[in-house]
């Protein structure tokens, strides 16, 4: 048995422009995850720049930068037993078109034929991504 983890979930500005935060929510909830923290802001350069910097300098960078800054989010810190891993197969495969049923991403995305992938939420892959992520977004936890 492995302990409780934390994980980052962000709704992104296409999921909370279309009213989809609730129904991420939604799910995360009746999946049995506790819902720790959770804010709608609009995302800082320095914020993305921070979460995205292991892909500064790819050519996806910049269009990815503008469309995370491109209207509000919904930032969530989750807590359960392999929370990370449990939520990323909740959220389905980063290409929507690509995605699972029943999944997030299945469900509700599809490819809209921007220069990004708009697939709805993000999950951090692993512990440490979600603690580096988690202080980004909710410095004080």
């Amino acid at each position: 048995m492995t302990d409780i983890e934390r994980s980052l979930i962000l709704v992104k500005p296409d999921g909370y422009e279309r009213g989809l935060t609730g129904e991420v929510l939604r799910r995360i909830e009746a999946k049995g995850y506790l819902l720790a923290a959770l804010a709608v802001l609009s995302a800082s350069r320095e914020q993305l720049a921070a979460h995205y910097a292991e892909h500064e300098g790819k050519p996806f960078y910049e269009p990815l930068v503008e469309f995370m800054s491109s209207g509000p989010i919904t930032a969530i810190v989750i807590e359960g037993q392999d929370c990370i891993k449990g939520f990323r197969s909740l959220a389905g495969a980063t290409n929507p078109t690509e995605a699972a049923p029943g999944s997030i991403r299945g469900d509700l995305g599809r490819d809209w034929g921007a220069k990004v992938q708009k697939n709805i939420v993000h999950g951090s892959d692993s512990p440490e991504s979600a603690a580096r992520e988690i202080a980004i977004w909710f410095p004080a936890l």
